[in-house]
């Protein structure tokens, strides 16, 4: 592979830094989801919607950018992967809170909420890892420890998943209430997966450019 200036062109670097710290705002808002009456919910969920817009603006800017460079510091295919997988995280985000408020879901037991707390809490350190380490995306090879503590905090996941999934069904809740609060837990899941995901992406980046 030729050497590419990745100082040329747009700072690709930048924007995806960005889209990574809307991560981190939007999933600070969807701990307070969880955390708040469900009167309080609906004002709250729209304050994440409009991250979430947020992110998107920036994705659409991104994908301008990728198709009107003529240099870029990675394959397009690649910037438009990593733009993408950004963008999956906050949809997730955005969908773990929507469905809460969506469903009306009230007087969740206090043993599933622990549960879902613990959920938002691996999401919290995943965000939190993706932002802190995106600007070192010039140099993907250097951060072989973010992907690795990235799958780490998502097998964390998938473990409270199962637990949450498991008190769930012994809850003696009604069937109606179980349903919605399986789609709840298995949207935590979902943002959970599209984090590793994104790891894997700059990882396969980082095996590319070695």
């Amino acid at each position: 592979m030729g050497i590419r200036n990745r100082t040329q062109g747009p700072n690709f670097f930048e924007f995806f830094t960005q889209q990574a710290d809307k991560l981190v705002a939007g999933v600070e808002i969807l701990a307070q989801i969880y955390a708040a009456s469900p009167e309080e919910r609906v004002a709250l969920r729209d304050q994440l919607h409009g991250v979430e817009h947020q992110c998107d603006e920036l994705n659409h800017e991104i994908f301008q950018r990728i198709n009107s460079s003529f240099i870029t510091p990675f394959d397009r295919e690649d910037l438009q992967s990593l733009a993408a997988h950004l963008d999956d995280c906050m949809d997730f985000i955005d969908e773990a809170g929507d469905l809460l408020v969506l469903y009306g879901i009230t007087n969740i037991p206090e043993e599933i909420l622990t549960l879902l707390k613990s959920q938002i809490a691996v999401l919290t350190h995943c965000a939190e890892l993706t932002a802190q380490n995106m600007p070192a995306l010039k140099s993907p090879v250097d951060m072989r420890d973010y992907w690795i503590e990235i799958n780490r905090l998502e097998n964390e996941g998938d473990l409270t998943y199962r637990r949450a999934l498991t008190t769930l069904f012994d809850s003696g809740l009604d069937p109606i209430t179980i349903i919605k609060l399986k789609d709840v837990v298995e949207s935590l899941e979902a943002c959970a997966d599209a984090f590793e995901h994104l790891a894997n992406i700059i990882e396969s980046l980082a095996l590319k450019e070695s």
